[in-house]
């Protein structure tokens, strides 16, 4: 089975488990697994793994709209390199620091492929579900779309110092704290816009209407315009938040987040489309 369909029969087995994050009794807790093969192109920096990986959890943190307060990382190679571990722990430092977390440690193991399973704790006493979209409200995003797509395009060129640039996204920790005072539902667009808008239609019981022009990334028209709505609705990797909040509260929302706060549609009572046309449910998975 491909891994949507696995983590629907798990859904099935632990009916208690979170959304993008667990809450337990106000600490929040998410674990990620990246690794070379899927997430990590050539030419990937430690560094960049570092806070890619340890970002990725973060984004979960900020998913549920709580504070991020550590992270730990355990890091598996084929040869332990003092000065690989050295950049990815400072990468995983740097994205921490930059959300007002701790990197508080790990571990470290040879494996036969470079693989980063990451945990990231939080706290919020007032979690934000996946479920609490109502017809009416408005559908946002923020920042902006298709950046790790780009980064993937850039990769493949041998841009690598550009690629690896777009790769280190800002999780959306500060706007989430924000954003949970405001939103109805939200989680991380980690799958893609396309993806995230269907979970959140049927965690909901609704549907979702966008419309053009989306925030997409000016990267995507620099290096691929011709995938534009590939790379920016169904890639996925770009860690930004959807969410969806009443509409007189989206002017006061975009006041206070500290990024881009884009309104992309409406929640209706069925079915997702862009532009008056069904929109597939798609978006990134892991080989």
């Amino acid at each position: 089975m491909d891994e949507r369909a696995a983590l629907a029969r798990i859904a099935d087995l632990l009916p208690d488990a979170g959304d993008d994050a667990a809450v337990v009794e106000d600490l929040v807790v998410t674990t990620d697994m990246l690794h070379e093969t899927t997430d990590f192109p050539d030419g990937t920096t430690r560094y960049t793994a570092g806070w890619r990986s340890v970002g990725a959890s973060l984004s979960d943190v900020a998913a549920m709209g709580a504070d991020a307060l550590a992270a730990v990382a355990a890091y598996g190679a084929p040869a332990l390199e003092w000065d690989e571990i050295v950049a990815f722990l400072e990468g995983a430092r740097d994205v921490c620091d930059s959300v007002g977390a701790s990197y508080v440690g790990g571990d470290l193991d040879g494996h036969g492929e470079f693989t980063v399973a990451t945990t990231a704790l939080g706290r919020t006493d007032a979690p934000v579900g996946r479920d609490g979209a109502s017809p009416g409200e408005a559908v946002c995003v923020t920042g902006t779309l298709g950046r790790s797509g780009a980064a993937i395009r850039l990769f493949a060129a041998g841009d690598a110092e550009r690629a690896n640039e777009l790769f280190r996204f800002e999780p959306r920790v500060a706007a989430g704290r924000v954003l949970a005072a405001h939103a109805s539902a939200m989680m991380d667009s980690s799958d893609g816009l396309a993806r995230s808008l269907h979970q959140l239609a049927d965690a909901s019981g609704c549907g979702m209407a966008v419309e053009s022009p989306l925030p997409i990334d000016g990267a995507v028209d620099d290096v691929a315009a011709e995938e534009r709505l590939e790379l920016g609705v169904f890639f996925g990797e770009d860690f930004e938040l959807v969410c969806t909040l009443p509409d007189e509260r989206v002017d006061r929302a975009r006041e206070a987040t500290p990024c881009a706060l884009t309104r992309v549609g409406t929640v209706t009572e069925s079915g997702v489309t862009l532009d008056g046309e069904p929109l597939p449910d798609r978006g990134y998975t892991h080989g």
